[in-house]
This record gives C-alpha cells, sequence and structure tokens, in this order.
C-alpha cells in the first residue's frame, strides 16, 4: 500500500512541476516587448530554437535605424513582403519618428497591426504572419501578410444533394466564414473568435445572429467553450464532447454539416455555429432528433413530395434498428405469429444452419459492419468494389455452404439499407450499433425483451438535453408551431414562425400572407 502512495506522491510531484513550468512560460510570453532591441531578438531565437522554417532577416531602416523581420517559410507571401515592406523601409526615414510615421500613413499594407506582447508575436508568426521588430519601439508589427495552402470550395461528399447549393467549408478558418457572410449579408450576424489548445493554439469562431439566438444559450456556448484546457485541437469533434450535456449518452448533442445552406439556415432557425480552424465540419448546437433526421435537401422540393420521403425516412429510421430483433424474436419465441407457408420456408431455409437465429443474425451483423467499414477505410478507387463484390460473394457463399439462411441476409441487407437513408452520419453510428444490445435482448426475451429495449431507448432520448433543449422537441414536449416542419414538411408560405423550442427573442420568420394564388400577387396575378 506504501508503494501505491509512494507512486501517487511522485506522479502529483511530477503534475506539478508540469504545470508550473506551463504556467510560467505562458506568464513570461504574456509579458510586453523591451525596449532593448537585442533582448527582444534574443528572447525570440530561444522561443523558436531549432526550427529551421522559422527565418530572422535582420536589415537596416534607410541605411540607419537597426529593424528584424521575423516570418514562416512557405506560411507568410515573401514576394509581398520584399515589394510593400522591405523595399520602402530600405529606401526610407532615419530616425524613429519617420518609421512610426511611415508604418501608420504610408506603408502600403492594409492588414498590418501594433501587437505588444510576445504572445500576441508569436501567435501571429504560427498563424504565417511576419512580425517586424524596430530598434527603441518597445512594440512589433504584425503585418497580416500569410499565404496559406487550401484546397479548392467543393461539393461535400458525404451530403450530396440533387438540388440545392453544392459548395462546402474546407478546412481554412477565413473562407468558411467568408462564405457564411455570403449566405447572411447583416450586421447582425456575430463572429466570436477565441484560441482553445495550449499548443495548437487553434482558433475557434462562435457564429450566431443578434436578435435570434436565445441570449441564454449563447451565454452557456461560450462559459463551456472558455472552460475548455487542452493541449491541442485538431477538429470539431474534440469540443462536441467536451461541451455537451450527457457525456455518456451514444447520441450526438451536436450535428455538424460540411454545407454552407445547412449552416446558414441553422443560423436562421436560432441556432449556434461552432466553426474550427483546420476542420470542413461545422457542429451546430443546439440539436434535436427530429432536425437530426430532415435533409438540407428537403427544404428546396416540394413540399408534397418531400412530406413523403420525410415519412419513409422515418419508417426506415425505425427499421435500422428494430428489425433484425423483430425476425429474432418471431422465428424463435413466436413462430405462431407468422403465416404457415412462410413458416415452413424459414424452417426450410434454417435446416442447414448450425446455429440459433440469435447468433445468425450477430453473426450477419458483424460481417456487415466490417464491410462496410472496410469501404470507409480502403482507397476510394477500391473501397466500393470491395463492399460490392465481398457482400456477393461472402453471402452467396455463405448461403451455399449452409452458414447463414437467405431470409437472414435479407433482412440484414434491408436493414443496412435502411440505416443508409438517416441524413446524419453521426446519428446513424449509434443506430448501427443499439442493433447488437436490442438483437440480444429479443434474442433471448422474445418480443417482451425487444419492447423493453425500445422502451429503454425511448426514456433515454426522453431524458436527454442540448443546452437545455429537449431532444424530442417539438414532439415531446409538443410544441404546435413547430410541429409541422416534423411530421409532415408545411409549405414556406406556412412556416411564419422559427422553432418555438429555442425560444428566440425573435420567433417571427415571415409575413403570415405569403399563400400565392390568382389574385395575390398584385397586377401580374390577374395577367392570362
Amino acid at each position: 500500500m506504501s508503494i501505491f502512495r509512494r507512486f501517487r506522491r511522485r506522479k502529483k510531484r511530477k503534475t506539478g512541476v508540469v504545470s508550473q513550468g506551463i504556467d510560467s512560460r505562458e506568464e513570461s510570453l504574456n509579458t510586453s516587448l523591451h525596449a532593448d532591441f537585442e533582448e527582444n531578438r534574443r528572447i525570440f531565437r530561444d522561443l523558436f530554437t531549432d526550427c529551421y522554417d522559422v527565418i530572422f532577416h535582420p536589415f537596416r531602416v534607410g541605411g540607419k535605424v537597426q529593424a528584424e523581420l521575423i516570418y514562416i517559410q512557405n506560411m507568410s507571401n515573401v514576394e509581398e513582403l520584399n515589394e510593400n515592406v522591405l523595399s520602402p523601409l530600405m529606401l526610407e526615414m532615419t530616425t524613429l519618428g519617420d518609421i512610426q510615421t511611415i508604418l501608420e500613413e504610408r506603408l502600403p499594407v492594409s492588414s498590418a497591426k501594433r501587437v505588444n506582447t510576445y504572445s500576441d508575436c508569436t501567435r501571429a508568426l504560427t498563424m504565417g504572419n511576419p512580425i517586424l521588430l524596430i530598434k527603441g519601439a518597445d512594440w512589433a508589427l504584425d503585418l497580416g501578410i500569410n499565404k496559406w495552402e487550401k484546397r479548392a470550395i467543393d461539393e461535400p461528399e458525404n451530403e450530396p444533394v440533387i438540388r440545392g447549393p453544392k459548395e462546402g467549408f474546407i478546412e481554412s478558418l477565413q473562407t468558411n466564414t467568408s462564405l457564411l457572410r455570403r449566405r447572411i449579408r447583416s450586421p447582425q450576424l456575430k463572429l466570436k473568435s477565441l484560441h482553445l489548445g495550449r499548443y495548437t493554439d487553434t482558433e475557434v469562431v462562435v457564429a450566431y445572429i443578434e436578435g435570434i439566438v436565445n441570449p441564454d444559450i449563447l451565454a452557456e456556448v461560450n462559459r463551456r467553450l472558455e472552460r475548455i484546457d487542452i493541449d491541442g485541437l485538431m477538429d470539431s469533434g474534440y469540443i462536441e464532447e467536451l461541451i455537451e450535456d450527457h457525456p455518456f449518452s451514444p447520441f450526438p448533442q451536436a450535428f455538424t454539416t460540411e454545407k454552407t445552406d445547412a449552416a446558414a439556415a441553422g443560423l436562421l432557425q436560432g441556432r449556434i455555429a461552432i466553426l474550427v480552424d483546420g476542420s470542413p465540419e461545422v457542429s451546430m448546437v443546439p440539436v434535436t432528433l427530429p432536425g437530426m433526421l430532415q435533409a438540407a435537401e428537403d427544404y428546396y422540393n416540394r413540399y408534397i413530395p418531400t412530406t413523403l420521403i420525410r415519412w419513409l425516412r422515418y419508417l426506415f429510421f425505425v427499421v435500422s434498428i428494430s428489425l433484425p430483433s423483430f425476425y429474432v424474436a418471431m422465428t424463435t419465441f413466436h413462430q405462431e405469429g407468422i403465416p404457415t407457408e412462410q413458416l415452413i420456408s424459414f424452417a426450410a431455409a434454417r435446416e442447414r444452419i448450425p446455429v440459433p437465429s440469435l447468433i445468425e443474425a450477430l453473426i450477419m451483423e458483424f460481417a456487415f459492419e466490417a464491410l462496410r467499414e472496410a469501404g470507409l477505410r480502403l482507397p476510394r478507387i477500391v473501397g466500393s468494389a470491395v463492399t460490392i463484390v465481398g457482400a456477393l460473394v461472402i453471402g452467396e457463399a455463405a448461403v451455399s455452404a449452409g452458414l447463414v439462411s437467405a431470409p437472414m441476409v435479407i433482412v440484414v441487407a434491408t436493414t443496412g439499407i435502411a440505416s443508409f437513408t438517416v441524413p446524419r452520419y453521426a446519428l446513424g453510428l449509434p443506430m448501427r450499433f443499439l442493433r447488437f444490445p436490442l438483437l440480444i435482448v429479443s434474442g433471448t426475451l422474445g418480443m417482451v425483451g425487444m419492447i423493453l429495449g425500445l422502451i429503454t431507448i425511448v426514456v433515454h432520448l426522453c431524458t436527454l438535453r442540448s443546452f437545455g433543449v429537449p431532444y424530442l422537441s417539438p414532439v415531446a414536449p409538443y410544441k404546435g408551431k413547430s410541429i409541422k416542419d416534423v411530421l409532415w414538411r408545411a409549405p414556406w408560405w406556412k412556416m411564419n414562425w422559427r422553432p418555438q423550442e429555442f425560444h428566440t427573442p425573435n420567433s417571427q420568420r415571415e409575413s403570415p400572407d405569403l399563400k400565392p394564388g390568382p389574385g395575390r400577387g398584385g397586377e401580374g396575378g390577374n395577367s392570362r
């Protein structure tokens, strides 16, 4: 026992030393720049020791005043630096007063700004912005001339649409915020920036529309983001797990999108978007289960066929989690509920199968998930081919060898197809893996086990909250004005109100008198 105590004390001492080192380093970086030019140069060289890509370029302004340009290769625009910074500075000015005048009034760099601390300078450098140090000045100049490599804006592969905008977010935060600005051209669109991650110093932007968003939800989002203390952020998925209400629930409490129009539509409903630099996925909160079963294309097609498709999506959502369990329960415990001819057919198909229906279903489900995962991880060129060939060849061979029955192959394939109709991949994942415990209770207790399992899932969904918003809203609790966009997709001229579950200050979306028809379009309404 004493060994464990000594180990815990030693571990605590080491942790304390590490945290003290981090705190002291952060405190030193938060100090102001010195008026001593050589001291500033020494500190920056110590900070970027063993960084071959950090360039220190000393020169003299006007041939007399010492200065140094610091930038990172392949992250700064060297051509613009030479043309708009070095050339005018080396040809003019001889005193500090002249330097201040040329920097503030004549230097042809519109994005230049003063920075006063070492932390601001290092943050600018790591973002690709060169830093200019000048002898006699206790400040530096962030030139804001970065040059990032980024991919082109393209249609998101995970959210394809037939009708509607096809542009998607990319890994550049500046590009993503500009795409949002192009969609919502209002000064009420607010973009609040903060930096998270001790080492990555990742920029995170909270986007919302002032006057539409619920102030209480916005304050809660900001509070949860500000408490994050982590060494680095690689994607928006890190933030989702650190700010959710129920960390042990398998269901997502924020939905992600790569489509700019879907993010803009969420903002107009009263949601909050969280954008992370380096991630093409934008997280939207709060989220509800009915909202995750809606696709962006639902709002671009006519409302009557869209309503029918939405009903099919709800049906397939239930099928994707319950069909294998229903089949196993019926064939194992409730054969009297199956028509006689169908029961004889099932019995003939299972005559050579050496395992019970439960084990057979589990084997098939595991095999299907393995094929699906292999198709995702393999190169795109061969991934789809491997999945199709594997499903056809292995399924046919397994039936011929008497390892599985043909009805079970049909059930598992139908379940897999039904799961693909879920618009959000994050929602499809828990539904895929909840099938396994539901299969086990159905294979041991029959329909009673299946019903108990489904009731447990529904009760769990009823207890979930996403930033205080009930997960099953507006169905439970019932919100009459919002239900018209859940059970069916009402025409646009009937969706006068924003979702009630978000309690937005400005709840009216449109004028109540927009129904089209003869005589409703002014003089043009009666034209022949």
